[in-house]
């Protein structure tokens, strides 16, 4: 095949044939060129973009904002989990509490199915307008939240609702816009949700400290509500709907082979990326750390992925995203192996006196480091999955083929907290076990990821995709 004709041409749009997904990949250029015989020209004209300009930059700007609350609260599940452990929830085990911010993540996730299509037909404007009122309401009903079935109800079904009716439409409108640099442009615009997780965390451990619980929940709220707010006025769609645009899903759609590959890996990367995130701040606490220190290794994950969402975006518009995605997942086990099992077996050794409450630089190094090293990749996969499933679809589709694909990951980020509470209990509060399962998840998620490249470009290492 030759390399040029697959990274040029424009992917597919099965929407534009009898059956919108009887089509089974072949090779990128092969698969074009029988759907360009069956497209209408219009379409084919309007697979164009700006790749740029005033307004598509608006567009990220809107997107980022949308995701600073929407994903910088999912990013920060570790600072709200070692508080309500602690103070509301304190008699609860980790396993049972862990459910509220699985369940969160399941409906952000879940509820796609229908936000994607959507999106496609009828555009932003009312989903987002709607994620930004019950993302505001659910965080003034979670300062008066103090029983688990509270938690429950408005922190894992309604904040998980908005953060889905905030996330979707921002990731699937700056795919309208660019192409060739949405790699890049995406990445921008999800640095928003690591600086979301950098800034919730640090604001929310100040206040709890001089306001308490329900004041710097609220303030959270007003923060989002300004936020949010500001993207309803900037967000917006370009391209019309494809002709059988419909607000249904269609689960036909994983009938290409590619896409139910690429749904299975990131299934696994999500069921693994979730467990770090939640459990970092509870490990820090179990090794004799301060809540303060324990609150900002949320902070430092975060910062890593703010660089993981810009660099890797924009080398993969250069390597191909599925290439990207796989080198991020490589280092992503590496640093739970190599830095975080080390740290976790070898811990009795670097206990020393506690300066302020905290243990000593030398133990608290290794999580640092982790944190850097695990934010960078998780961050950089944030950004990439969405691109790679852009290159599996044509963009009036987007929006339904990325909400498909991570309305079954939700059912990983359901499982996959309360199962590594479980196995943390059953290990006896020893993490070791924990660390590893993430790291097979992991390799698990390369070796699908990989089989979905092989299934379009074939067995080149090397090849761009």
């Amino acid at each position: 095949m030759d390399r040029k004709a697959s990274d040029s041409t424009p992917a597919p749009d099965p929407s534009t044939a009898a059956d919108p997904s009887a089509l089974d990949f072949h090779p990128a250029a092969s698969i074009a060129e029988s759907v360009s015989k069956d497209a209408d020209p219009g379409q084919q004209q309007q697979e164009s973009f700006p790749e740029g300009g005033l307004e598509a930059w608006l567009v990220v700007l809107g997107a980022w904002l949308a995701l600073f609350s929407s994903l910088g609260i999912l990013n920060s599940l570790a600072t709200f989990q070692s508080y309500v452990t602690t103070h509301q929830l304190a008699g609860e085990s980790q396993g049972t509490i862990g459910w509220i911010f699985s369940l969160n993540a399941f409906v952000c996730f879940f509820t796609g199915v229908y936000i994607g299509p959507i999106f496609d037909k009828h555009g932003p404007r009312w989903l987002v307008l709607a994620g930004t009122l019950c993302l505001v309401a659910s965080l003034v009903l979670l300062s008066f939240c103090t029983k688990f079935w509270h938690f429950i109800l408005v922190f894992g079904l309604m904040d998980g609702l908005a953060s889905a009716l905030l996330f979707t439409p921002s990731i699937a409108a700056v795919g309208h816009f660019f192409r060739k640099r949405r790699g890049f442009a995406t990445g921008i615009a999800s640095t928003g949700g690591g600086i979301g997780g950098v800034c919730i965390p640090l604001m929310l451990q100040a206040l709890f400290d001089r306001v308490g619980w329900g004041w710097a929940i609220r303030a959270l709220a007003l923060v989002s509500l300004v936020l949010a707010g500001l993207s309803n006025l900037l967000l917006r769609s370009r391209l019309p709907p494809a002709r059988d645009a419909t607000t249904h899903p269609d689960i036909r759609i994983f009938r290409n082979i590619p896409f139910l590959l690429t749904t299975l890996g990131v299934f696994l990367l999500e069921f693994a990326l979730f467990v770090p995130l939640t459990y970092i701040s509870t490990y820090a606490l179990s090794r004799g750390f301060s809540p303060s220190f324990a609150s900002q290794l949320v902070t430092i994950v975060n910062a890593g992925s703010v660089a993981g969402r810009v660099l890797p975006g924009w080398y993969a518009d250069k390597i191909g995203p599925f290439n990207a995605n796989m080198i991020a997942v490589i280092l992503a086990a590496v640093s739970c192996l190599a830095v975080w099992l080390p740290a976790s077996l070898l811990d009795s050794t670097l206990t020393g006196p506690s300066v302020g409450g905290d243990r000593n630089s030398a133990a608290a190094a290794p999580l640092v480091i982790f944190s850097l090293l695990f934010g960078f990749t998780s961050g950089s996969n944030i950004s990439l999955v969405p691109v790679s499933i852009g290159r599996l679809c044509a963009t009036t589709n987007y929006g339904r083929y990325y909400a498909t694909c991570y309305t079954v990951v939700s059912v990983a980020t359901l499982v996959g907290i309360p199962i590594a509470g479980n196995i943390l209990t059953s290990n006896g509060g020893e993490y070791w076990g924990l660390i590893i399962f993430t790291a097979a998840l992991y390799f698990g998620s390369l070796v699908v990821l990989y089989a979905a490249k092989v299934s379009v470009v074939g067995w080149s290492v090397l090849s761009r995709f």
